[in-house]
């Protein structure tokens, strides 16, 4: 196993409601979701679809102005269009944050959030205004000792339990490969510009494919 331990946490898909996006991915997909909470300081809000090591990450942006303020916030608008499944980055976990943002040169930041039951989520984060400039590149987190991973939330998904079992990316497989170190990531990469460009789902009902328009 990698020394830095590198696993798929989530893929981000952003939407322009965050109900209305619920509920059409649960008709169409059979995926069900639980409501998130806001990101402070981001002008955004999710909603999460465990899919246990991993989940989808629907976002949206909630408060214009502040969004504005933020590289993530801008990042997401920006992202923003009426497909549903519109992927907009991904994220890799790690209990070694300090050390793989060593070798890449990052700087650490520390993340909260509260959710709707009283709890408040805390991560650290690495990389995001690189992963916004090329999404190619995945976020690099590391949650907190009292936080759970959130896609082993326990839930039913009308569709039977599905896994993440195919991440399909665009951009240079040299820099990826150059940012990520060795790892074993369920990963595709070919040419062209660098975006997340398909989400492949496996389970008792068969294989769910999620990929959005590129602009």
């Amino acid at each position: 196993m990698p020394e830095e331990n590198l696993e798929l946490d989530h893929v981000l898909i952003v939407v322009a409601d965050l109900a209305e996006a619920g509920r059409e991915i649960e008709e169409r997909y059979g995926l069900a979701s639980i409501e998130g909470g806001r990101h402070p300081g981001w002008g955004t809000a999710n909603r999460i679809v465990p899919l246990g090591e991993t989940y989808l990450e629907l976002i949206a942006v909630v408060d214009e102005d502040e969004a504005a303020q933020s590289p993530f916030g801008t990042w997401v608008a920006r992202g923003t269009r009426p497909a549903l499944a519109q992927p907009l980055g991904w994220a890799v976990r790690t209990r070694a944050l300090d050390d793989v943002a060593g070798r890449l040169g990052l700087e650490v930041s520390s993340n909260s959030r509260p959710t709707g039951d009283g709890r408040v989520l805390r991560w650290r984060l690495a990389g995001v205004e690189a992963a916004t400039a090329e999404p190619s590149r995945p976020i690099l987190i590391e949650w907190g000792d009292d936080t759970p991973v959130p896609g082993r939330t326990p839930i039913s998904h009308p569709a039977g339990p599905m896994e993440l079992t195919k991440l399909h990316l665009a951009g240079d497989a040299d820099r990826v490969a150059d940012w990520l170190g060795d790892h074993d990531l369920p990963i595709e990469v070919k040419p062209g510009t660098p975006a997340v460009t398909k989400i492949v789902l496996s389970g008792t009902a068969g294989e769910a494919i999620l990929e959005g328009e590129r602009p």
